[in-house]
């Protein structure tokens, strides 16, 4: 399977933390600012990175914008320059599209136009969307350290059926189940013998790595 591609556009504290953070995961992420020093400082750090005005059709058309799997759009105070490269990222067919608002009613008018995810940097950190974006099955992510960090994985197709003791999480991937959540039910105390029904919801706690590594076994 081909690993997905990433274009953040706006290389501010939330863009640059969204694609530093998808690059770490192993995912090609490119890069987009008008200011060239942005594109400068990312560009070691992601796939390619690039000096475009988002708001320019042709500019987006030239950089292949619709090829990528998932488009960020984190502009930070130009509210016009967000909803023209919504705009203009929708009507180039573009699969998915994030967009960070600055506000509710920002946000409102975003949806109305077509942005897919609706992003508001006060409830989804940079890392945390990251994280979802890489594996839909991650519900939240929490960083409790520098090194480490808490998740809820909604269970994978791949889990269903099995019991802790089978899937041998701690063995395979260093990391701890600390909890299963069955809808409202949380079982703080989950047993090896436990088996995970369709709806069960992990929380595992892990160094990033290891988490990282779990994340991309069930991607």
């Amino acid at each position: 399977m081909a690993k997905k591609q990433y274009a953040i556009i706006g290389m501010g504290r939330f863009g640059s933390s969204v694609a530093k953070a998808l690059s770490g995961m192993g995912f090609d992420v490119l890069a987009i600012d008008s200011d060239e020093q942005r594109t400068q400082e990312i560009s070691g750090i992601v796939t390619h990175a690039v000096s475009a005005d988002s708001t320019d059709e042709e500019a987006l058309r030239a950089l292949g914008i619709r090829n990528f799997d998932v488009v960020v759009v984190a502009i930070g105070e130009d509210i016009q320059a967000s909803i023209l490269t919504t705009l203009i990222l929708k009507d180039l067919g573009v699969p998915a599209i994030l967009v960070k608002a600055k506000s509710e009613l920002h946000g409102k008018v975003l949806s109305k136009i077509g942005a897919d995810k609706v992003i508001y940097p006060e409830r989804d950190m940079g890392m945390r969307v990251a994280h979802h974006l890489a594996s839909p099955n991650i519900l939240d992510y929490i960083e409790l350290s520098p090194d480490y960090s808490i998740l809820d994985m909604k269970v994978p197709r791949p889990m269903l059926g099995k019991n802790l003791q089978e899937l041998n999480i701690r063995a395979k991937y260093g990391c701890n189940v600390m909890a299963i959540r069955r809808g409202e039910e949380m079982n703080i105390t989950p047993r090896a013998e436990d088996r995970l029904a369709d709806g069960d919801v992990l929380v595992i706690v892990g160094h990033k790595d290891n988490l990282t590594k779990l994340e991309m076994a069930y991607q």
